[in-house]
């Protein structure tokens, strides 16, 4: 049967299909044979041809693969002895390394216990003098253990001390090749006590490295994925030798003469280390060398008559994505961007923006262009920074390049406005009188162009408007004419798909405002939407998501009429149509209808559910990139031997997969997924309870999903599931309803604390920590029902401000040592769950931990801290008092609050009282805001202060010219007043109060102030009459306004209806001296019409 199999084998290799589907048949029935084991085994070792022999063991390896339990015990016992023999005599090295992956099959089905041979083999072929002994043992090494390392580590500090030598084996290059790959498959179980050894490696590591690129760049490439492994699993092995392996990376990404793939791969490698370990980047001074290499990398021209990818004048994002994230350039904007998250900004620019500044002069565009990457790079990270010290001067610099004579440089300068446009709101937006009229004229200079610069045109103007609220009023009809143009004239399919998704982001900013230009929209729309054909896919998956926008913009009585037409065009699209963007934008625009007719949706729950359920199970778009050597057997389907036709359930066998992949709109479909299940969930309410269970598993499943942007829609889908819950309960009040919700929070809250524990990804545990403060928000005491949960809360939070959770660098170089933005944004997070448990805990069971935050908090509010870090410890402070007072009020338990709250009065009143002197705005806004919650929640523990603390607001007042600062003092009195009138002036402050009335910006006080100034007239009556005329024209400016709540409303229509009673001449006179929209609002108002 030998001779037969190796005829087969042999066939498979004619160039003619006819040939090789014949061949492929005889094989199948061969295997049908018992004897085909052993007779594969005589061709892999008698074989002349080299491709039969290789082609002979990649058919053992997937024969064993599935059916090893079935061979006879004297049959494996020969097959592991071949493969030795066979790995002994083989010559050809392709051969060699399909017999290695054969070896690291039968490792995987047989215990190394039971194949002494192979240990023996291994140990005598790795220390053999002759090179290529070592270089075959070396091999089988790294494919046994990359297939199963876990049996090896008996053997781990052994196998390190030989990496010690075979990684100087400089002229063998494949040795050391071998050796790094297996050094990479035991990263993740490397123990403690192998850690010391393991560090020594590291100078060699390098060093074998760059001997690899002299030889195998592709290899070498490869080989420095050791690093990340090493980084993602123990960082400590990496950290003694941060300094000169930031030197290797920038030395081989410095190197124009080597190819793009391995100086890509060594700035990943400088990115990963900044993102794990910033903090050493700064402290060994390395921050100065890395920014000397990537600014040259990031300036270079392109060869001769080319561009870089991202200039292409073409019209495909997917064909510039694509070229664009394997270029040295792009990359080295990466690495600058991951300084940027992860470094302190001032820092970053004291060292950056010499260079930037020299770039941006430059004669040479690709200097300017990189000096404008860099601007737009670092717009995400160091976005205080920005705002607080150079946003002015960095817009300058890019409306002036947008009118630059370089296409380049042109189209840098928009991606950079668009970068600031999505990160640096608000305050970009105070510029819109100088950047729309810009942005207008520049897309007016480019009508009817096709091509890249196009579409960063469309960029910039999209992130800008998103976020201009009514400011984009006087451009709404020039820009709509525009757009409405573009749908109706343009040729391009492009253009029009960009301007339907300008459409969404106008529409996000003018909502109602859009309604004159509604029905043109969407009557273009329809025409998009029901649209099958191919070449307008992308048009009509945008012109969906934008739907969806106006759904959520334009008013839910404007766009109710359409709904039920909306579901049903979301359902034949999903039948009819498979795309994954498609499904996306369609889950999307389910979301949106839910939130304006939760009512269109509820008879199409069942199928809306199973489809999205169907998208989160689906392995769709995933990729399993096949070994070459086991590419031509592809057609061979070698189940059809076991005649009762059922197939061995084995262990997962991956020995035939180099890897996997997952196309993007795929891992898009399954977040959007989550995300639209959960808000389709809250909106739906108790319609949704037959169906929670099934997407609850479903969305549970996702938190372990490799790609960070589904673990937080994942997060976030549960939370949004337990709110769900909590709302029907709350409507229907049943034990049952309670039973269930708790059921759903004893799963989500471990989850959530586990993430926040090891997540790796800052961004994640920040989504994690935003959507449990919305659950806690919600489900207030709930939420903290179950024994211990509180702590639990706690001590998490507690580890994020003193940084000790996965996802933080935890070295810590000094108190006042400055922090990344996102860093302190992370903290800010954590912080911000402190007054909801206050208010969730009540006084008296949230005393301790309050007690145990206060020092963490109280280290942040120093002078020397952050203008940030002042904002954030002082703000949380004054929640937390505020949520203590709040509750206490709630419950009737003042004096219970007022008896917690005074224990820290003491220490917290001169940090305040600080505070308020502070230069900063923001700081000095909630100082002031912290000592009236201080005072409210504190009772008459204050009452001796009171005197000092009135003299400094008077001071205040008399010299401030911030608006919410002035708001906030007029808060503090008013809280003074009411909670301890005797010891308030009140003759001399009220007038105060009404000079500074209506409240200009923080109207969230307008309860406290109005409660107040109803309070003084029950009590000081004369003193309001007093001032009545005042006091009523307050009134005609906000009643019948959303500057206050109706509860507020109602409190202010009291007042002024005893007015009428009491005073009716007085307030007659005055309502008459009014302007006439004015006197009309309160003539509304006393007659019950408002």
């Amino acid at each position: 049967m030998t001779d037969q199999l190796e005829h087969i084998l042999s066939q498979l290799v004619q160039p003619d299909n006819a040939i090789i589907q014949q061949a492929t048949a005889q094989l199948k029935q061969a295997f049908k044979d018992p004897a085909v084991i052993p007779a594969l085994c005589g061709v892999m070792t008698a074989s002349q041809d080299a491709q039969v022999r290789q082609f002979a063991a990649v058919m053992l390896r997937m024969r064993i693969s599935k059916h090893w339990r079935k061979l006879a015990p004297h049959i494996k016992e020969n097959l592991k002895a071949v493969v030795l023999q066979a790995l002994q005599q083989e010559t050809e090295h392709k051969v060699r390394h399909s017999l290695s992956q054969l070896a690291s099959v039968l490792v995987r089905r047989e215990s190394l216990d039971h194949w002494p041979a192979l240990l023996n083999f291994l140990n005598q072929s790795t220390k053999s003098a002759n090179p290529q002994e070592r270089q075959i043992g070396l091999l089988v090494l790294s494919k046994v253990m990359d297939s199963n390392p876990e049996p090896f580590r008996p053997h781990y500090k052994e196998l390190l001390k030989l990496f010690g030598s075979t990684l100087e084996d400089h002229g063998n290059a494949n040795a050391m090749f071998y050796s790094v790959q297996t050094l990479s498959a035991m990263a993740a179980f490397l123990g403690a006590e192998e850690l010391n050894l393991t560090r020594t490696l590291i100078p060699k590591l390098m060093v074998a490295i760059k001997h690899l690129i002299q030889a195998n760049q592709v290899q070498a490439s490869e080989a420095m994925e050791v690093f990340d492994e090493l980084m993602e699993n123990e960082m400590p092995i990496i950290v003694p030798h941060v300094s000169e392996f930031v030197r290797f990376c920038l030395e081989i990404a410095a190197n124009a003469a080597l190819d793009d793939g391995v100086r890509v791969k060594a700035l990943s490698c400088l990115r990963f280390l900044i993102r794990l370990k910033g903090k050493a980047i700064l402290k060994q001074k390395l921050l100065p060398p890395i920014l000397q290499v990537l600014f040259p990398v990031m300036s270079a021209a392109p060869p001769h008559g080319e561009e870089d990818p991202e200039d292409l004048d073409t019209e495909s994002d997917e064909i510039e994505d694509k070229l664009e994230a394997h270029t040295p350039k792009h990359y080295a904007a990466q690495v600058i961007d991951m300084l940027a998250l992860h470094l302190p900004a001032e820092k970053l620019f004291n060292q950056l923006t010499p260079m930037t500044e020299a770039a941006l002069r430059s004669e040479n565009p690709y200097h300017r262009k990189a000096g404008l990457m860099c601007l737009a790079v670092l717009a995400e990270g160091c976005a205080d920074h920005i705002r607080q010290k150079h946003l002015p001067a960095m817009l300058q610099v890019m409306c002036r390049s947008l009118g630059d004579e370089s296409q380049v440089v042109r189209n840098a300068a928009l991606f950079a406005l668009g970068q600031f446009s999505e990160h640096l709101q608000p305050d970009i937006s105070k510029y819109s009188d100088e950047l729309m009229p810009l942005l207008l004229n520049y897309l007016s200079g480019i009508d009817g162009r096709k091509g890249g610069h196009v579409t960063k045109a469309y960029y910039a103007l999209e992130n800008f408007v998103e976020n201009l609220g009514d400011k984009i009023e006087p451009y709404l009809p020039t820009l709509m004419e525009r757009m409405l143009t573009s749908l109706t004239c343009a040729q391009s399919i492009r253009i029009k798909e960009l301007s339907v998704s300008a459409i969404g982001a106008i529409a996000n900013a003018a909502k109602g405002a859009l309604l004159p230009y509604f029905q043109p929209v969407i009557d273009n729309l329809k025409g998009y939407l029901v649209n099958t054909c191919e070449e307008v896919r992308s048009l009509q998956i945008q012109s969906l998501e934008t739907l969806g926008v106006l759904a959520r913009t334009i008013g839910k009585d404007v766009f109710c009429p359409l709904a039920v037409e909306c579901v049903q065009l979301g359902l034949n699209l999903s039948n009819t149509v498979d795309d994954p963007d498609l499904r996306r934008c369609t889950y999307g625009l389910f979301a949106s209808l839910s939130t304006v007719s939760p009512a269109s949706l509820a008879p199409h729950l069942p199928t809306i559910t199973t489809l999205m359920l169907m998208s989160l199970k689906s392995t769709e778009g995933v990729t399993a990139h096949l070994t070459e050597e086991s590419q031509p057997f592809l057609l061979l389907d070698d189940d059809d031997d076991d005649e009762d036709g059922s197939i061995e359930e084995e262990e997962e066998e991956e020995t035939d997969t180099a890897g996997f992949s997952v196309e993007n709109a795929y891992i898009d479909e399954k977040e959007d997924a989550c995300d639209a299940l959960g808000e389709i969930a809250f909106h739906s309410g108790s319609g949704f309870l037959p169906y929670i269970e099934s997407c609850f598993q479903e969305v549970y499943k996702m938190h372990d999903f490799p790609h960070e942007n589904v673990r937080k829609a994942a997060y976030d889908g549960m939370g949004q599931f337990c709110r769900t819950l909590h709302k029907v309960w709350k409507e229907n009040p049943t034990e049952l309803n309670r039973e269930a919700l708790q059921q759903l929070l004893s799963m989500v809250f471990p989850a959530y604390l586990k993430a926040v524990k090891e997540e790796r990804d800052r961004q994640v545990v920040m989504s994690v920590l935003e959507t449990m403060n919305e659950m806690l928000k919600d489900c207030g005491a709930e939420a903290i029902r179950t024994p211990g949960r509180l702590d639990q809360i706690c001590k998490a939070i507690r580890d994020i401000l003193q940084k000790k959770a996965a996802c933080q660098d935890g070295e810590d170089y000094g108190e006042d040592e400055q922090q990344a933005e996102f860093d302190s944004m992370l903290q800010e997070y954590a912080g911000e769950g402190i007054p909801l448990l206050a208010l969730a805990a009540g006084p008296q069971e949230f005393a301790p931990y309050f007690a145990g935050f206060l020092p963490l908090l109280l280290a942040k509010a120093k002078s020397s801290c952050t203008v940030a870090d002042r904002s954030f410890s002082i703000g949380t402070i004054a929640e937390t008092l505020q949520a203590l007072g709040g509750v206490a009020m709630g419950t009737g338990g003042m004096a219970e609050s007022a008896g917690v709250v005074s224990r820290f009065a003491s220490k917290l009143l001169p940090v305040l009282m600080g505070g308020v002197r502070d230069e900063d705005d923001e700081v000095r806004s909630n100082s002031v805001f912290a000592v009236g919650a201080l005072v409210e929640a504190s009772g008459e523990a204050l009452t001796l202060d009171y005197p000092a603390l009135l003299g400094v607001f008077s001071s205040l007042v008399s010299r401030e010219t911030n608006k919410r600062v002035l708001d906030n003092v007029c808060a503090a009195l008013s809280r003074m007043t009411v909670c301890n009138l005797p010891c308030v002036p009140v003759e001399q402050v009220f007038p105060v109060l009404l000079r500074h009335l209506p409240l200009k910006e923080d109207l969230e006080e307008n309860t406290t102030i109005y409660n107040c100034l109803a309070f003084v007239y029950s009590n000081k009556q004369p003193l309001v009459i007093q001032h009545l005329r005042q006091v009523l024209n307050i009134f005609s400016e906000v009643l019948g306004t959303e500057q206050i709540k109706t509860d507020t409303q109602n409190t202010l229509l009291m007042v002024l209806q005893d007015i009428a009673q009491r005073y009716p001449q007085e307030l007659q006179s005055i309502v008459m001296s009014l302007p006439a929209d004015r006197a009309a609002t309160l003539t509304a108002a006393l007659s019950g019409d408002l």
